[in-house]
């Protein structure tokens, strides 16, 4: 199997000390799994872009999609939340025309059972209890009539962050004494640490490349020591942290792939691409629960499509997929839902779906 030329130098490039080492394709197996069109909306009901999967302890599934539009074609409202049973039958909307609805990007689901959603748009963080009421709402939507009710600019070098505030927040999870870790996001570059009680308790991170920087902090994970897993996309790399802010890891995915790879959407990517199209920048984070055995982490890149399976320190144990339109195959997958180790729910924004995976244990 060869690597494309363009990138050799970029998947082979010596890696910072504490960083996982490249495997070779011989190391890491591809793992066999099926799959399922899980989603089985009523009559007539399409989704939208997937932008976030969540499960609950129950085995019902939380979707935030990016069907509902509202508005026009550019800068329209694109946010819904919906709760389906098990067997992936519609069972109500959360938080219908909600004043935070504008950009869907990611769902979860704490330790207690509440349902979170980070909305890109808005910049807001929203806590609803099991029932679908919001409890606690973290960030500020921009006002209407405000002058800054616009597209949020991309100054170079960043504007420095506000507490409580965000610009274009991604993602949270939850440490074992209840605090929620915020990935902010697109425009901040950092991580947001917030008490349980909603109390903003600090914040790390800046704009760059080097050990503790970010560039697009995209998905957020926590695992069963309290350790912070960070997408860091355009870099390329996972960082990990302890529950201050201190760097403990970098994780890097270089797992050889054919030159024949498909392309999910677009031209082929080459070196000089914007590094979330290159292999292993990291879209989507989800770590197994601690209660469902030993912990493990999943990551998804765009291309070539893969979902890979670490464990928590880094090292790849097998991938799975690859771009493409068909069951098995993924277009963009932007979070996972990773109940256990055997079983993934996948939301796709170029596929609109979610697919659910049965993982074939490695032998």
């Amino acid at each position: 199997m060869k690597i494309i030329p363009a990138l050799a130098a970029l998947l082979l490039a010596p890696l910072p000390v504490a960083a996982q080492p490249a495997a070779s394709e011989s190391q890491v197996p591809e793992i066999a799994f099926d799959a399922e069109d899980f989603l089985k909306p009523p009559p007539g009901v399409n989704m939208g872009e997937i932008a976030g999967v969540a499960v609950n302890k129950a085995g019902h599934v939380f979707v935030f999609q990016r069907g509902n539009t509202s508005g026009p074609a550019y800068g329209a409202a694109a946010a819904q939340l919906l709760e389906f049973d098990a067997q992936g039958k519609l069972l109500r909307e959360i938080g219908k025309g909600l004043y935070a609805w504008s950009f869907a990007h990611a769902v979860r689901i704490d330790a207690q059972g509440n349902i979170w959603a980070a909305d890109k748009g808005s910049d807001m963080v929203v806590k609803f209890d099991p029932a679908g009421k919001v409890k606690m709402l973290i960030g500020r939507k921009v006002e209407a009539s405000a002058p800054q009710a616009h597209p949020l600019d991309h100054p170079d070098p960043p504007l420095p962050p506000i507490d409580g505030y965000f610009r274009q927040v991604t993602d949270m999870a939850w440490d074992s004494r209840g605090n929620t870790y915020i990935s902010d996001g697109y425009i901040n570059s950092r991580v947001a640490k917030v008490a349980p009680d909603g109390q903003w308790l600090k914040s790390w991170g800046s704009y760059g490349a080097q050990p503790g920087q970010f560039n697009q902090v995209h998905s957020i994970a926590v695992d069963g020591q309290d350790r912070v897993f960070v997408a860091d996309r355009i870099n390329r790399r996972i960082q990990v942290f302890d529950t201050e802010g201190k760097l403990l890891n970098i994780i890097r995915i270089q797992v050889p792939f054919p030159d024949n790879a498909p392309v999910p959407i677009g031209n082929r990517p080459t070196a000089a691409s914007p590094g979330y199209f290159l292999p292993g920048a990291p879209w989507a984070l989800c770590i197994t629960p601690k209660e469902a055995g030993p912990q493990a982490l999943f990551v998804a890149d765009v291309w070539p499509g893969r979902i890979y399976k670490l464990d928590l320190e880094g090292h790849v144990l097998g991938w799975l997929g690859g771009a493409g339109k068909q069951l098995k195959q993924f277009g963009w997958i932007h979070e996972i839902a990773c109940p256990t180790q055997n079983q993934l729910f996948v939301a796709e924004v170029l596929n609109w779906r979610v697919q659910k995976l049965t993982l074939h244990p490695v032998r």
